[in-house]
């Protein structure tokens, strides 16, 4: 993955602040925010950055696995099957991509997975509610970091199209790295500004995706050609 990929996820991370605000704001305002303390906001972020990185790395594996598996058919397996993953990435952020443009709605199956369902997830709410110790907060960001999200979602597309664990950490890592600053700084004048230009933001961060949806395709089909 080079540096413009990375550029572009932590981008993609970084516009999507308006709609992290909307989505996020609430809880962190109910928990990390009611602390009136730095760390519990630190150990929040750092959870989710966890969970973003660990998924991104799994699909990424799921993605290497594949391909290594198809090596034993020789030359042409592994190209097949790097392609297939390249077309279902590009399909999903495609997808994804044209509903931040609000011509679709975000399909049903992106709340298939929700913290909800996490055995020991209410106790967790409560023990960060409580203020029962720093560690609450890291572990909600954990949790949290799975809610159904459109932007997680194509940053997890990326990755498995990568077909690398490492680069699928990468990729990931860039992206929750670049939603961190407006949700660090909500509260304070830099979040009025992401929340004021949201649908600005998610009208750019949806034409990113899709562009990224067009490149990964332009790879799969030149390859095969």
């Amino acid at each position: 993955m080079d540096r413009v990929d990375l550029w572009g996820m932590f981008l993609l991370g970084l516009l999507g602040t308006g709609h992290c605000i909307g989505m996020c704001g609430p809880l962190i305002f109910a928990f990390p925010g009611r602390t009136g303390r730095f760390l519990p906001h630190v150990l929040y972020h750092l959870g989710r950055v966890t969970t973003y990185t660990v998924i991104g790395g799994i699909m990424g594996g799921i993605g290497q696995l594949m391909a290594g598996a198809a090596a034993g058919s020789g030359a042409g397996g592994v190209v097949m099957v790097k392609v297939s993953l390249w077309l279902v990435a590009s399909a999903l952020l495609l997808v994804l991509g044209i509903t931040r443009l609000g011509i679709v709605r975000e399909p049903g199956w992106l709340n298939f997975v929700s913290p909800e369902r996490m055995p020991g997830f209410k106790n967790v709410l409560e023990g960060a509610a409580g203020n029962r110790g720093q560690a609450a907060f890291f572990l909600m960001g954990v949790m949290l970091g799975f809610l159904p999200c459109g932007l997680s979602y194509g940053a997890f597309a990326q990755a498995l199209g990568n077909a690398s664990a490492v680069q699928g950490i990468l990729a990931t890592l860039a992206f929750a790295l670049g939603t961190a600053p407006g949700l660090i700084l909500l509260g304070t004048g830099a979040s009025a500004l992401f929340s004021r230009y949201r649908r600005q933001s998610d009208i750019i961060s949806g034409i990113l995706m899709i562009y990224m949806a067009v490149k990964m395709g332009f790879k799969a089909i030149r390859m095969v050609l």
